[in-house]
């Protein structure tokens, strides 16, 4: 099998009944394959896929092991050149994956691809998760082309050329199967929550390129496990941003420098560390001011999750660092906290 389209399942079997078939219809006739991993769900998902679409393959894993846990668990299972991360809230359309299998096809140096992610609520407007492909600000805040923060653009076709980002949203993310298990698949510390955006720097880091193919267009509902408000949510996003720095901000450092030490690499990271950390307490001092402790303490959580979990690279692992070319990462100079958020208007 050339690639697998692999759904990682938690009590979502009513998205499954709806998005299956037209995933089916589209795999149809080409060398892919469909596969849901059960991340243990309570509700009846094991039994629609087994009963209702006996030509997907079910991979039960005994319990809740998280986005990152479950796709390790399942992809280690799975044979095939590309595995296609699917969320499954997804609707897609007929022709969306020879352009995304297409792209790789003929571009052996991109590591990972992805479509345009659009509303299933409204076609005209771009998807909060992953929009046109995703960059980062230089405090490491992730945004989207035809996303900031929580504002959407329409979709009047600004975003149809092909192009290099920093990263892909897991929730539509076709990847080199042999490049996934060298570099170990995803980081289990973050559980859920921007390990795709971990896992393609960590591609980039290797010379590896990650494009957005326009080309190919899906339909996300989003907010399918956990909603926008959950307290869980947000300590995972502060949490696992920390850990996406700590993972590759030296790294990234050395890159950029060759002629850094490798100890100026990590004191550069801390700095940025130091304000990012910052700007993460006087997000918290604003939901308390605004009557949202449960937010506040979700921050002071993250915070003390990631000192216990951080796994900061050492000083050989920055040296020995390749000179790469990153791309996507200096597109956007200033602050999203400051040109969104906290500037005056």
């Amino acid at each position: 099998m050339k690639t697998a389209v692999v759904i990682l399942n938690w009590n979502t079997a009513d998205y499954l009944r709806k998005f299956l078939p037209a995933l089916l219809r589209s795999c149809r006739g080409r060398d892919a394959g469909v596969i849901v991993a059960d991340n243990a769900s309570t509700d009846d998902s094991a039994a629609v896929v087994r009963q209702e679409f006996p030509e997907v393959r079910l991979i039960p894993l005994e319990k809740n092991y998280g986005f990152t846990g479950g796709y390790n668990r399942a992809l280690a299972q799975v044979e095939a050149e590309y595995f296609l991360l699917l969320n499954s809230d997804i609707e897609v359309p007929e022709d969306w994956l020879d352009p995304l299998v297409d792209w790789m096809d003929s571009h052996p140096a991109c590591g990972a691809c992805g479509p345009k992610l659009l509303s299933y609520q409204d076609r005209s407007r771009f998807e909060y998760a992953g929009a046109a492909g995703g960059l980062l600000d230089p405090l490491g805040f992730p945004f989207c082309r035809g996303r900031v923060l929580s504002r959407l653009e329409e979709d009047k076709g600004q975003y149809d050329t092909p192009a290099a980002v920093c990263w892909i949203s897991g929730a539509a993310l076709l990847v080199r199967s042999r490049l996934w298990r060298e570099l170990g698949g995803l980081d289990e510390r973050f559980f859920a929550h921007m390990e795709e955006i971990d896992l393609c720097w960590r591609l980039q880091l290797r010379g590896w390129q990650i494009h957005c193919v326009p080309a190919s267009r899906v339909y996300h509902i989003g907010g399918g496990t956990l909603p926008a408000s959950s307290p869980w949510k947000l300590e995972l996003n502060y949490r696992n941003n920390l850990f996406l720095l700590d993972n590759n901000l030296a790294l990234s450092r050395k890159v950029l420098h060759p002629k850094w030490s490798a100890r100026k690499c990590l004191r550069s990271a801390r700095r940025t560390l130091f304000w990012r950390k910052a700007l993460d307490w006087a997000a918290a001092a604003a939901y308390l001011m605004t009557l949202h402790p449960d937010r506040a303490r979700a921050v002071a959580k993250a915070h003390r999750a990631y000192q216990k979990q951080r796994a900061t690279p050492s000083e050989e692992t920055v040296a020995a660092q390749k000179s790469v070319q990153l791309q996507g990462f200096t597109r956007y100079s200033l602050f999203i906290a400051w040109v969104f958020g906290i500037r005056p208007r």
